[in-house]
Formats: structure tokens, sequence, C-alpha cells
């Protein structure tokens, strides 16, 4: 594990391998790594190492059965439109890698969320 964070090292290295793939995505988050463009987050990796990737209806469907995964859970709640990536999954960047040029593309195409701007005094 890294000194700054309780995440297995094994499988940061494997969520950083798997985001490097793509240059067009920057990974955010030190100690809680994350992945978001136009304020949206499709991809998270949580402190036990789990990561969740946001996929449009249907395609997530289609990935959690192929998978046999479950709907990503965070703090107890089901985060909407997320499903769980196994850890097997994780490791082989390239059979992963398409999923995330999927999430990639699915939330760049929506709606930008405003930003929050320091109100002037």
């Amino acid at each position: 594990m890294t000194a700054s964070s309780e995440i297995p090292s094994e499988k940061l290295a494997a969520y950083d391998r798997l985001i490097a793939a793509h240059p067009e995505i920057v990974r955010r988050g030190k100690s809680n790594p994350y992945t978001s463009v136009n304020g949206h987050m499709f991809t998270h990796l949580d402190k036990t190492g789990t990561m969740g990737i946001r996929l449009p209806d249907g395609e997530r469907e289609a990935f959690s059965e192929k998978y046999g995964t479950d709907p990503y859970i965070q703090y107890g709640a089901v985060m909407r439109g997320y499903a769980t990536v196994p850890d097997e999954l994780l490791q082989n960047t390239k059979e992963l890698l398409p999923y995330l040029e999927l999430s990639y593309s699915y939330v760049k195409g929506l709606k930008p969320k405003p930003t929050k701007r320091a109100k002037k005094k």
C-alpha cells in the first residue's frame, strides 16, 4: 500500500496503467483516485481498490451480466449509472480499455455541470 492511501498498491498501479493508456484522460485525486470530464466523474477507485465505472444504460447491464458484477456501492449507497469492475478485469488493461473509452465518450457527451465560482465580496 502507498503511504498516502489505504488502496492496495497493485490495484492502484493497475488503475494508473489503465488511465495512462488513454492520453486524453487525467487521473485526479491523490488518496481517492477518480476521473472526470465536464464536472462528471466516470471512474473511481475506492479505499479497498474496488473500481467503479460509469456506463450508459444498456451497456452497463451488458457489462454487469458479462462479468457477473453488482452495482457500485459507496458509503452504503448505490452509485447510479456505475458498475463494479471485477479485480481480474482491473488487472487486464487491454480488456478494460474499451470500457474506459466508452465511459469517457458517454460522459463527455453529457451536459457540462456548471462550475462553482467564489462569490465576490
